[in-house]
């Protein structure tokens, strides 16, 4: 029986007004940084825009602890941020949250 995959869900807000430089700089440094570990599914990044200020939240999937380890430590509840982070996040949240795909349908293009 193969293990169910893991999803990994990172959480991280900015202001509006560089929203979308920040969205370009995820898309060009953290997507890359993310599929060149062997053993990520994906990477999906989802945006909310609230007011002045505009969350993302980014869910990875992963085949094994071990490959999230091999993204982000050997303490992969941690989150991981890249030195560009500064000028965009208002905040740093320490950790990040996982969980087991149970069950998981995507529409045909």
């Amino acid at each position: 029986m193969n293990q169910p995959l893991i999803a990994r869900a990172w959480h991280g807000r900015t202001l509006t007004s560089k929203a979308g430089e920040y969205r370009e700089f995820l898309i060009a440094r953290a997507i890359p940084d993310y599929q060149s570990i062997v053993g990520n599914r994906g990477v999906t990044i989802l945006r909310r825009m609230q007011g002045d200020e505009t969350h993302f939240l980014i869910l990875t999937l992963w085949e094994s602890r071990a490959a999230i380890e091999a993204f982000a430590g050997a303490d992969i509840e941690k989150a991981k941020y890249y030195n560009e982070d500064r000028d965009f996040l208002l905040e740093f949240e320490p950790t990040v949250t996982h969980y087991e795909v149970c069950a998981a349908v995507h529409a045909a293009p």
